[in-house]
């Protein structure tokens, strides 16, 4: 489980009983390192600790991890523990997310042999949880394999959420067509979950792209068109308008350093600019690799945000245009990044409404089994929706307004796990965040992690 984002880190302290042969604990201990390893966890492990009366081991293995920089502290139960050996090591660390982790015996000469390791965890869980420690409580099942998959997911969700509170998010205007659900309350959202969002006026990246050498768009316009697949040649510059804004937006995006980023799109690049974004959209994403939502969507961008931390890949947005009574028929009206497009990104030069002429993407989508989710603010707390699909080509449709011929937009029918009616009943906005595969492990495991409410 590697994610290029940032490294992924553990300490991990064993514990077992003085009277327990001490080789019992350290080679199942050293075990357990290992396989965090092997599934892309950096693990510094701390000497084996022993409850000997005057705590000199507990003091030893404080001293192996303290001031060293790490995501989740582990603690491997090798056998039975008195618990007060185990909080003296691990109270200096109680900021830190913690995983008890109960090891299992083996079977030696046809007989199951245990050093009573879930009558230490056991002991352990319900203290630390009253202590105050976030804590996640797991075993190895007698005669099943180990469940260090499930142990180095919690790390890495760990290590994600670590990083989610020093992000960024770029968001180039407020509130596009006086939406109620894109804002956000941005005290709560630095406490529970940590982005900022730093806000940015389409002044600017007007300015930007004023600065912009011809001869850089004329390359890059060039580029596309051969690059892209164009239903139909657009009319003169189409493709520069979008190279223009596209590059911008880039140059604003690196300079800030931002790792999300949503902008106004019919209040301000369509209203101000006089053509639709769709096709600056499609080339940002060639030129970085970060989530994109349009609409000042900040709560969409946050959920994106999370979403690439958990699973390292660039997740979309897509929104809702109809429900049947299993499914629902979700796509974009302007641009998808190009790792979720099947075959080559396909662009139709068209106009919608009083907007004058941009680049629509309408190529066809990657199909299979999905995620959709979206995170929101309900009351005083957080609250995310996470509902996994299978995505499947929808049948020809049309969104009134386009110019004709009208385009096919970029969408899946998303079959859901169970009535729409369970869904609807808990939808928290039109746009919702995709991912490819079930990730909703992951999303349950970061928000019991950062005390997000789970619809």
């Amino acid at each position: 489980m590697n994610n290029k984002l940032f490294p992924v880190r553990a300490a991990l302290v064993g514990f077992g009983e003085v009277n327990t042969p001490k080789e019992f604990l350290t080679g199942r201990c050293q075990d357990a390192v290992n396989v965090l390893r092997q599934r892309g966890v950096e693990v510094l492990a701390a000497p084996i600790v022993r409850d000997d009366p005057d705590g000199k081991l507990a003091a030893d293995a404080v001293a192996a991890i303290g001031g060293h920089d790490f995501d989740a502290l582990v603690v491997c139960v090798a056998g039975w523990i008195p618990s007060w050996a185990v909080v003296k090591t691990i109270e200096p660390f109680k900021h830190k997310p913690i995983l008890l982790w109960g090891l299992s015996g083996w079977y030696d000469d046809g007989h199951f042999v245990t050093t009573a390791d879930q009558a230490g965890t056991t002991a352990l869980r319900h203290p630390l949880q009253e202590m105050g420690f976030n804590l996640k409580y797991l075993v190895n099942f007698k005669g099943s394999r180990s469940r260090d998959d499930e142990a180095a997911a919690f790390i890495h969700v760990a290590a994600a959420s670590r990083w989610l509170r020093q992000a960024v998010i770029g968001m180039c205007g407020y509130r596009d067509m006086r939406l109620y659900g894109t804002m956000y309350d941005g005290t709560a959202l630095k406490a529970a979950i940590g982005p900022e969002i730093e806000h940015l006026d389409l002044l600017e990246i007007q300015s930007i792209a004023q600065t912009i050498p011809a001869a850089e768009i004329a390359a890059a316009a060039s580029d596309l068109q051969k690059r892209w697949h164009f239903t139909r040649p657009p009319q003169p510059g189409t493709v520069e308008n979008s190279v223009r804004l596209a590059l911008a937006f880039q140059r604003k995006i690196t300079e800030r350093g931002y790792q999300a980023f949503s902008f106004c799109d019919v209040d301000g690049v369509k209203k101000l600019l006089q053509f639709a974004p769709a096709g600056a959209l499609t080339y940002l994403h060639d030129l970085v690799d970060i989530p994109t939502v349009p609409e000042n969507d900040a709560y969409g961008a946050v959920t994106q945000l999370i979403l690439r931390a958990l699973t390292g890949t660039t997740p979309a947005y897509l929104e809702f245009y109809e429900f049947t009574e299993k499914s629902a028929l979700m796509g974009v009206p302007d641009y998808v990044p190009a790792a979720i497009v099947s075959g080559q990104v396909t662009v139709m030069p068209n106009a919608f409404g009083s907007f004058g002429e941009g680049l629509l993407n309408v190529s066809k989508l990657q199909t299979g089994p999905v995620t959709i989710s979206r995170l929101a603010r309900s009351g005083n707390r957080f609250v995310m929706h996470c509902v996994k699909g299978e995505a499947t080509t929808p049948e020809t449709w049309e969104e009134a307004g386009w110019a004709p011929p009208a385009p096919q937009l970029p969408s899946l029918e998303v079959t859901l796990d169970g009535h729409a009616d369970e869904f609807l009943s808990k939808v928290l906005g039109q746009h919702y965040i995709l991912t490819y595969g079930d990730q909703r492990h992951l999303l349950v495991e970061y928000c019991r992690l950062n005390g997000i409410d789970r619809l």
